[in-house]
């Protein structure tokens, strides 16, 4: 290469002038063609990118107009100068050493530099460097293009902040949130949400919430999907895999329409919209509730019991009074018939001891405890078992049952007595309990199933206790009768007033004939909406 004289460099500003004087070793030399390395010296003198050459050691040779503007640097001001001039000495060394080991290699070099400018203001360089090669390959100069930056990269820096920052936030809240597209597609979670991958095991959470979401909704989604309204307090009962944990959520859930950001919506606005859907955990507070709620099931099945109790102990002192007063009657009808004066003072005593027993039945009858009619509802029975396994729980676990609950997952609800069928359902699951710890069994457990068909609903309590003989089958469900050895502790009139509760529901209750490992008795209820009457009457 022609020796280049910085005074040359420093009048000659010119591109045309130094490609001039370099073309021989840049081009070789042959060339010779003015017209062309002109055009191609305007070129780079006007192209919009920051352009230096600089020798092997750095040394700036030339400079465009751009790289003026971009750097503050007039050319009188930095040729002959080394390129370091521009460092802000704020990147790591790591940095220029991969930069000189990669050009020195005759690669190209891509990066990032903070650079400074003439007022001494920083700014990021967007910097490639290539090697330039003579005719036998070897080094002879580098040319460098740049840009600034540094805005680009604030506003950036800035969506990214603000990113992290809603990031944060959302992650940061007590309740799971994910955003999803009009396909039904996570765009973003928090990491309470990505915890309900593992701990619910129903796959993605957000398909399966939508899913009962619009079963529940039905229409109602669509309409409040159009208008971007939202929806509050949509509350679901979560069971696991085995049954045996139940969680409830609380979900709500709000529309919102963002601009595209992808190639198709450059030259045109193109929105797309999306769901942001909260899962609020609400289990604790349910089952607050439900133990509150079973608290007053308690006080108010007591307070039932305990006037079922006397209404059944009248009834039976009733029943039992019934039956010398017919005999008494019986004596009287004879002894007026004989019309012997030798009996009368014994007719007159009867007649005495028949109005004194006529005297304490009616006295007896005043004192039965009034049951009030009952409202007739749609009433979930899966619901009504459950909360009677909970009024039974203490005596379950006192006495190590095992039980088995599998409820029909989607069970139609049916008109009925809520308090009633639940007295049923108590009578015949503390019955069960009463056999399962009779002694001399060998397993404890309890099963209780539900189904339905097109017309019925089907509900299965077992227990694995002794069983009731065949014989006695068709007695069980008669006034005052017992399979108990002493005769327990209840007049006897349990299971009358389980088949009357079913009789009223228009429903069928049976001893199973082929069960032989305990007692199984099987309840079938209607499914028609027909109203019915009776119910609360005894």
């Amino acid at each position: 290469m022609k020796k280049t004289s910085l005074r040359f460099l420093q009048t000659h500003t010119n591109m045309a002038n130094v490609i001039g004087e370099l073309a021989p070793d840049l081009f070789g030399e042959g060339y010779g063609d003015k017209m062309l390395y002109s055009l191609f010296a305007e070129t780079v003198e006007q192209v919009p990118i920051a352009i230096s050459i600089t020798d092997k050691k750095a040394k700036i040779l030339y400079v465009n107009q751009e790289f003026c503007r971009v750097t503050g640097y007039r050319p009188e001001d930095i040729l002959g100068e080394n390129e370091s001039l521009l460092s802000d000495k704020r990147t790591p060394k790591e940095v220029y050493h991969n930069l000189w080991r990669t050009i020195s290699s005759k690669k190209i070099w891509r990066g990032t530099l903070c650079n400074r400018h003439k007022s001494g203001q920083r700014y990021l360089s967007d910097l490639t460097i290539a090697p330039m090669l003579n005719e036998t390959g070897a080094i002879t100069h580098y040319i460098g293009m740049h840009r600034d930056i540094t805005q680009p990269y604030e506003s950036e820096k800035k969506v990214i902040n603000q990113k992290l920052l809603i990031e944060s936030v959302i992650n940061s809240s007590p309740i799971a949130m994910v955003v999803l597209d009009d396909q039904d597609k996570v765009i973003l979670d928090n990491h309470n949400y990505k915890a309900l991958v593992s701990d619910l095991d129903k796959g993605e959470p957000a398909t399966y919430f939508l899913t009962l979401l619009r079963e529940e909704m039905g229409d109602l989604w669509s309409e409040l999907q159009s208008k971007e309204q939202g929806f509050n307090n949509r509350e679901f009962k979560v069971e696991s895999k085995d049954n045996l944990r139940t969680r409830w959520f609380s979900c709500a859930g709000n529309w919102f329409v963002e601009n595209e950001v992808n190639v198709d919506a450059f030259f045109e606005n193109v929105s797309k919209q999306y769901l942001i859907l909260t899962l609020t955990d609400i289990t604790r507070q349910r089952r607050q509730m439900e133990e509150l709620h079973i608290q007053t099931l308690k006080t108010v099945m007591s307070e039932d019991e305990r006037v079922r109790g006397i209404r059944e102990t009248l009834l039976g002192a009733m029943h039992q009074i019934q039956m010398p007063m017919n005999q008494i009657r019986a004596a009287e009808q004879i002894l007026k018939h004989r019309r012997d004066d030798q009996h009368a003072g014994l007719l007159q005593i009867l007649q005495q001891i028949q109005q004194s027993g006529e005297e304490a039945v009616a006295t007896m009858q005043k004192c039965i405890p009034e049951i009030l009619q009952a409202a007739v509802i749609p009433v979930n029975i899966n619901q009504l078992l459950h909360e009677v396994l909970l009024l039974s729980n203490q005596r379950i676990c006192s006495n190590d049952i095992e039980v088995h609950w599998q409820p029909k997952s989607k069970l139609p609800t049916m008109l009925g007595s809520e308090n009633r069928l639940r007295i049923l359902f108590k009578q015949l699951i503390d019955n069960a309990i009463d056999a399962i710890c009779e002694p001399g069994g060998t397993e404890q457990r309890l099963k209780i199933t539900t189904d339905t068909d097109a017309d019925l609903i089907y509900v299965s309590i077992e227990d694995s206790g002794a069983g009731i003989p065949v014989e006695k089958r068709a007695k069980v469900f008669e006034p005052f009768y017992t399979t108990r050895t002493m005769g327990g502790n209840q007049a006897g009139m349990g299971l009358v007033m389980a088949k009357e509760i079913v009789n009223q529901h228009h429903g069928f209750i049976e001893i199973d004939p082929d069960y032989d490992q305990g007692c199984r008795f099987k309840i079938s209820f209607p499914l028609h909406r027909q109203i019915f009457k009776g119910v609360g009457n005894d």
